[in-house]
């Protein structure tokens, strides 16, 4: 059973870590450099994170991903993969609610918006359906 839950939280693990690397800012050489700009904000002709409002709503976005990334990582497994399924997928559902709320407040796109109000409401769905799981099960 802990195999199956250390499986499951390697799998969101690495999930949410490329989302991560595909969000750093085109200038970041690593990954450890996500706030890092460059001297003088050289960045092969990206402007920096603060331009604009889209910007700020990158960072915001970046910074939930770590935090989700570094709660998961926390996660202690319990040897009961049900019960740790349903854990694990609430916390990244509720990591995918903070992006997709971040993307409505700061987003452009309509269609990408559009995309996350539904990303918020089926998600918030799934998150009351697990907690009922949980709760009842637990």
């Amino acid at each position: 059973m802990k195999t199956v839950a250390g499986l499951l939280l390697s799998i969101i693990t690495t999930t949410l870590m490329s989302s991560a690397v595909v969000a750093q800012p085109a200038n970041a050489s690593s990954p450890g450099m996500s706030g890092a700009q460059g001297a003088g904000g050289m960045g092969g002709g990206h402007a920096p994170s603060g331009k604009g409002g889209g910007g700020h709503g990158s960072e915001q976005m970046h910074q939930s991903m770590m935090s989700g990334m570094q709660k998961m990582q926390s996660m202690t497994p319990t040897g009961d993969a049900d019960e740790d399924f349903a854990s694990m997928m609430r916390m990244h559902h509720q990591q995918a609610v903070e992006m997709a709320r971040l993307e409505v407040q700061h987003g452009k796109s309509s269609e990408l918006k559009a995309m996350a109000r539904k990303i918020i409401k089926d998600q918030q769905k799934e998150i009351s359906q697990l907690d009922r799981w949980l709760a009842k099960n637990k």
